[in-house]
């Protein structure tokens, strides 16, 4: 008995030691590495859901940080897989608009209709009439969000989250090898810390030129500040970090709140 009461304790310690370090880090590393769509620059990808409130205020920081910051030796894509059954339709419609060219500004639509607006974008025929405002032709729209080559793309993304460990959004995975998260790394401003030194790390690994790109990094950080702000409110409404894959239905966030 006493035996097993030393192993149990030995158990806990390691997992507690295990968790200290992925927050002390910023990260957790992914095992095995998942393959990435580049040889020659360093994959960084978000996975997210339209209706996660704090994938909708970890975006002014990420987008500030694509603009003005991010390295040039980064490629940086978003990832929308539907790892729970409610998601479908708003990762069908995400992936409909990267095929039809105009990922960003849905993107961008999308967030603003769902937590600004505070419309729950759940029919097909609504997304499409959205979709249309940043110049779209509906039925194609709607037409591409049931093709195949969406429904490949969604699979894709399904098998990246799970073999990745994700478990909420938004996640953030550099170079098929490091997940981390607002809840790993403290908040929206300290991941884009931890993406630009795992970035580097791996820049260096793979040769290529790891020097910080030359952006303007008060732009991120004072998105990051207005970012962090709404998410503490976000935090304390819902009491996570992310929005679990179990969670069917979005909780809206107005950026004025």
């Amino acid at each position: 008995m006493k035996s097993l009461l030393r192993y149990l304790a030995t158990c806990v310690l390691l997992l507690g030691s295990g968790i200290a370090t992925a927050q002390t880090v910023g990260y957790e590393t992914i095992t095995p590495p998942l393959n990435t769509s580049t040889d020659d620059q360093v994959e960084v990808v978000e996975y997210f859901w339209f209706g996660c409130p704090h994938c909708y205020t970890f975006e002014p920081t990420v987008e500030a940080w694509e603009k003005d910051t991010k390295a040039d030796y980064v490629k940086f894509m978003r990832e929308a897989p539907p790892l729970n059954s409610a998601w479908e339709q708003h990762s069908r419609a995400f992936y409909a608009a990267r095929f039809l060219g105009h990922e960003d500004a849905f993107v961008h639509a999308m967030f603003k209709a769902i937590h600004d607006e505070r419309k729950r974008m759940r029919h097909p025929k609504e997304i499409a009439a959205l979709a249309a405002e940043v110049g779209m032709d509906k039925d194609k729209f709607l037409k591409t969000m049931q093709s195949f080559a969406v429904n490949t793309a969604m699979q894709r993304a399904v098998q990246q989250a799970q073999s990745a460990g994700i478990s909420g959004v938004p996640a953030v995975v550099i170079n098929g090898k490091y997940r981390t998260g607002a809840a790993l790394a403290g908040s929206n401003r300290d991941m884009i810390t931890v993406i630009d030194r795992m970035s580097a790390i791996e820049a260096e690994s793979m040769g290529l030129d790891a020097q910080p790109a030359a952006g303007a990094a008060t732009a991120v950080d004072a998105a990051g500040k207005a970012a962090d702000a709404v998410s503490k409110a976000v935090d304390a409404a819902t009491g996570e970090g992310s929005t679990r894959t179990t969670d069917a239905v979005e909780t809206t966030t107005s950026s004025s709140n």
